[in-house]
């Protein structure tokens, strides 16, 4: 197949983009800078020079290829509103323009909800624009679409996202924390294993599946500190929860909640095994010795 991708220089994107051209598959990444450029082009695949607010080279992009993986997202924390505005726009914008194929589009979700179970957001003032809700409402126009549900920690050498953040807090604090008594868990996998995921699902899923990226169903908060402080040799302290965020900053909001999941479904109906390292295995290894959010 001949696949979009959206984020193609991002995390879990550059990660996509190796595992389709290694199955395979003929890859054009979405990029904004020469530099992303550069480093899609040098893999052998294709390169389509936009962003999420250039709607015209999205819909270029999924018209002329056979299969959509959205990944791109602002995630600008500072204005949610805009990001989930720019979302919203850009799923519409692909959507539309894949009416009446039948071609596979794969949408960035998070597992908040069970397998089976619909994704909590909806409308345009959700989380992410209710993107994934979006996306399904197409299925009936001739859309294959379906979601790619990441673990709320997809990690790996170098990973720059919450653990990265986290582990940034425990430097310049002194100590490494959790919210509580830490026993609240999140769900984590490795990049491989979900891009890996992502591809299965492009070439098996049918309308409206929600692949659950999910290899550790739930690792304690604590668990999580813990390592983190065997790793930089802090002392491990347990913060109140009406102090998580000013100890960890904007991410303390959801560090303190249980963010596990499942991904028993998805395992048995798409032949997915994750193989790749555990979240205290990659921070052990040093995954995040000089990653700062």
């Amino acid at each position: 197949m001949r696949v979009f991708v959206t984020g193609s220089s991002g995390w879990i994107g550059a990660a996509v983009v190796d595992e389709l051209l290694a199955a395979g598959h003929e890859v054009v990444g979405l990029v904004r800078s020469d530099a992303a450029a550069d480093s899609v082009a040098a893999k052998g695949a294709g390169v389509l020079r936009g962003d999420l607010d250039d709607l015209d080279s999205l819909r270029r992009g999924a018209s002329a290829a056979d299969a959509t993986v959205h990944l791109a997202n602002k995630h600008d924390w500072s204005d949610p509103g805009e990001s989930n505005r720019a979302e919203r726009a850009a799923v519409e914008t692909i959507a539309g323009a894949l009416i009446g194929t039948d071609r596979p589009f794969v949408v960035a979700s998070g597992v908040l909800a069970g397998e089976d179970e619909p994704s909590p957001f909806v409308g345009a003032e959700s989380m992410r624009g209710g993107s994934e809700n979006r996306a399904f409402d197409f299925i009936d126009q001739g859309v294959r679409a379906m979601a790619a549900r990441f673990a709320p920690t997809v990690h790996g050498m170098n990973d720059h996202g919450f653990i990265a953040y986290i582990t940034g807090v425990a430097r310049r604090t002194g100590v490494s924390a959790y919210v509580g008594d830490g026993s609240h868990a999140w769900a984590a996998v490795h990049r491989s294993d979900a891009a890996r995921l992502v591809r299965l699902g492009l070439e098996q899923a049918s309308a409206g599946a929600r692949l659950h990226a999910v290899a550790e169903d739930g690792v304690p908060t604590r668990a999580i500190a813990e390592a983190i402080g065997a790793r930089l040799d802090l002392p491990v302290t347990s913060v109140a929860p009406e102090a998580a965020v000013e100890h960890f900053g904007f991410i303390g909001s959801f560090f303190g909640r249980d963010m596990s999941s499942s991904s028993a479904l998805t395992r048995a109906r798409y032949g997915w095994d994750p193989s790749g390292p555990t979240l205290v295995d990659d921070i052990a290894a040093g995954a995040y010795d000089v990653s700062e959010h």
